[in-house]
């Protein structure tokens, strides 16, 4: 049906929108959960935020599991490289979730004010790390991350957790984080009214412009530094997936060379300003549902970006650039990009259904007096 070039262009632009899917839905959930213990200054206060994600929060989270399943399939050599070169940062993400769905189910099993208290640090924790830890990834994929292959295509990788927490992938972590925060924010400026939706309001002004704030930054660092990469030598689009048969230079700004190639990309960061503006304006006359679709389009955008400056690499070798992941030559075979495809048309479709229903029967604000009745069937 399609040549080999062309499956690996269609998972190169799933991955994204998989992993856009899960910045944009559990990123509320991570936002409004790190933000519940500034937000809910009492304990009906705090229960009104939890159960604004209480319904959604466990489906959200097949996004997370769509796309880590679509880099294992499609993508195994970046799987393997960073899952285990970043083994202790995923652990720390993955002692997070654990954590989420245990203060979930315990916080309200006890009526002490000190046990509620435990838990809601708790779901600040899984609400925060996450986004950071993710975002410090990204960071350390924009620098390079110091792996290679041996002859027998045995990945070495020589960096430490320290190592990535280096003042560049830190500032890439708090882009992620307050871009999840605003989401957060706007999510319960949305679904909770009185004085947890103002506060919340208040939250989203302020992180907007932060995100806006920090990404741009980051962008001006990413110039000064001249950071990037670029495959000097003949590419085979359709050639086997070994990423040890190319050549590739680093530095030299490459980073903003699809950018000058195709001016219109310019329009991919654009959104995250749009956004920005949407929210500021949207909040400010009382258009909560208007100013959470300005953050998704701050989220697009912030993702996007990240993924449009860096192609046709995924994940780049400060190590040995030559070495250097990329599209054409990281991608599952042929055949196995073909039984995806067609599984995701028959299977995505499915997921987008019952998560478009699930959110329109649950539509509506959460209110202190509908968790005073339902007192003990709700967080």
């Amino acid at each position: 049906m399609f040549d080999y070039e062309i499956f690996r262009l269609i998972w190169w632009g799933l991955l994204g929108v998989l992993l856009t899917g899960f910045a944009l839905l559990d990123g509320f959930d991570f936002g409004s959960m790190a933000l519940m213990p500034f937000l809910g200054k009492n304990d009906e206060e705090r229960r009104v935020i939890i159960n604004t994600v209480g319904p959604v929060w466990e489906g959200n989270q097949v996004w997370l599991i769509l796309g880590g399943g679509a880099i294992f399939a499609a993508w195994p050599a970046i799987y393997a490289v960073a899952f285990s070169g970043f083994y202790l940062a995923m652990f720390l993400v993955l002692c997070a979730l654990i954590l989420r769905p245990v203060s979930f189910k315990y916080r309200s099993k006890l009526p002490t004010a000190k046990w509620r208290r435990n838990w809601d640090y708790g779901l600040l924790i899984s609400g925060a790390v996450p986004p950071v830890i993710f975002g410090v990834a990204v960071g350390n994929a924009l620098l390079g991350v110091p792996f290679e292959f041996d002859d027998t295509m045995r990945m070495n990788y020589t960096g430490s957790l320290l190592d990535l927490l280096n003042p560049f992938a830190v500032m890439v972590g708090l882009v992620s984080l307050t871009m999840m925060l605003t989401q957060g924010a706007t999510w319960l400026a949305v679904k909770t009214e009185g004085a947890v939706g103002e506060r919340a309001k208040r939250a989203a002004l302020r992180f907007s412009l932060v995100t806006m704030l920090l990404f741009v930054a980051v962008g001006i660092w990413v110039k000064i530094s001249g950071l990037g990469y670029h495959i000097s030598s003949a590419i085979d689009f359709n050639g086997p997936s070994n990423p040890t048969l190319k050549t590739v230079t680093a530095g030299g700004g490459e980073w903003f060379a699809n950018f000058a190639a195709m001016p219109v990309l310019w329009l991919v960061p654009a959104l995250v300003i749009l956004g920005t503006i949407i929210v500021q304006w949207a909040i400010r006359v009382g258009k909560p549902l208007l100013g959470f679709i300005g953050s998704s389009l701050s989220i697009i955008g912030v993702v996007s970006t990240a993924g449009v400056a860096m192609f046709p690499f995924l994940l780049p070798s400060s190590l040995n650039p030559n070495m250097s992941l990329t599209v054409w030559d990281a991608s599952s075979s042929h055949t196995t990009l073909i039984v995806m495809t067609i599984a995701s048309l028959i299977f995505v479709p499915i997921v987008l259904g019952y998560t478009a229903w699930a959110y329109k029967i649950m539509a509506g604000k959460v209110t202190a007096a509908y968790i005073k009745e339902q007192s003990d069937s709700v967080y």
